[in-house]
């Protein structure tokens, strides 16, 4: 091939063993590779030519957790050749980088070596190979379409003592981020990266929570953030089904919070840009409570819902009884039966948890 009709990758990373599967991956993909030990390599490199896809290690040179000469080298990609897709291939990543690498430099993905998969970074190879170069604006921390593409995740380990949850997201390394996040806290996961899988997840399973991404593509990657009518389509069924959904999305207009708030009822609408893991796992954890709560409350009889309906007004045994025509003992009976299908033990606790799910409205509902 001619300089001008080839398609480069670079490849930068000092331990030769993984260089040199990366470079073969990478020419089994069609590419033509360049390769780089150091930062000042790669910029020399960048210098001569564009390239299509760039993979980079975190650590190079004295290869220690500290060392994250890979950074500079992907600000470097992004300010000399922003038409380039780069991948961050590390021994040592947590979720801080990645969601720094994601959202600062606007990288495909985020790849841990530990948990390396040969297939899928080959697909997310073809990926870049496929598409067209992107160029966006300098300073953007907004991926492009090229950045949104898909990557096999590997499967989740069996005997996850929580779960299961749905996570809709067609962007690899913010799938790998949830994924692990959730992971750790021992959920069992379902990862789904477009709207036609994750539609069929819904209606084969019974989901904890839903984790969505509003934005999604379509199945060659391209990618319309202005019309997120797939992410909210998911909102319904995942509401119409009793799932407690968080959206976690790149979408901040306030039009779409709001939107999804009030006539999707999520749980929480969490910004990738502001993305923090403590308030992510935090919005699961009441997820996860309120999605308790509303099994419970769903068991409760016609009576029973009136009964804490007036409970959650402060309302007393008394004036429950007169508003429904019955004895104070028939009422006490009730909070009986109320108290133990939604184990608890005081009026208070009950009338939280039809508090937590936003019930009130709908018990006192003809």
């Amino acid at each position: 091939m001619s300089e001008i009709d080839g398609l480069y990758a670079l490849v930068v990373e000092d331990e030769p063993a993984w260089r040199q599967i990366i470079t073969e991956i990478l020419m089994e993909c069609s590419f033509d590779v360049d390769v780089a030990y150091d930062v000042e390599g790669a910029a020399r490199l960048v210098q001569q030519r564009s390239h299509r896809l760039a993979v980079v290690d975190l650590a190079l040179g004295d290869g220690q957790a500290t060392n994250q000469d890979g950074l500079h080298v992907l600000e470097i990609l992004r300010r000399r050749d922003p038409g380039c897709a780069t991948i961050l291939l590390t021994g040592y990543a947590t979720v801080e980088l990645a969601v720094r690498v994601l959202n600062e430099y606007g990288a495909l993905s985020c790849l841990r070596k530990a948990s390396f998969d040969r297939s899928a970074f080959q697909h997310l190879a073809k990926q870049a190979l496929l598409a067209p170069p992107i160029f966006e604006t300098p300073g953007s921390r907004v991926p492009s379409a090229l950045h949104r593409a898909a990557e096999v995740i590997p499967a989740i380990a069996v005997g996850s003592l929580l779960g299961p949850v749905l996570i809709v997201e067609d962007d690899a390394g913010w799938r790998s981020i949830l994924a692990e996040l959730l992971e750790d806290v021992g959920y069992r996961i379902r990862l789904c990266n477009s709207y036609g899988e994750a539609v069929g997840c819904l209606r084969r399973e019974q989901y904890t929570i839903a984790v969505v991404d509003l934005s999604l593509c379509d199945a060659v990657g391209v990618c319309d953030a202005t019309r997120p009518m797939d992410g909210y389509q998911l909102l319904s069924m995942a509401q119409r089904q009793g799932v407690p959904t968080i959206v976690v999305s790149g979408m901040a207009d306030p039009s779409d919070i709001e939107c999804a708030y009030e006539y999707y009822g999520v749980h929480a609408y969490l910004e990738k840009q502001v993305f923090d893991r403590r308030a992510f796992l935090q919005a699961v954890m009441e997820a996860q409570e309120a999605g308790k709560a509303a099994q419970e409350l769903s068991t409760l009889t016609a009576r029973e819902a009136e009964v804490l309906a007036f409970l959650t007004q402060g309302m007393t045994n008394k004036e429950i009884a007169d508003a429904l025509v019955i004895s104070t003992n028939t009422v006490k009976h009730h909070l009986t039966s109320i108290f133990d299908k939604l184990e608890v033990h005081t009026r208070a606790a009950a009338v939280a948890k039809a508090t937590t799910v936003g019930r009130s409205a709908e018990l006192n509902s003809p």
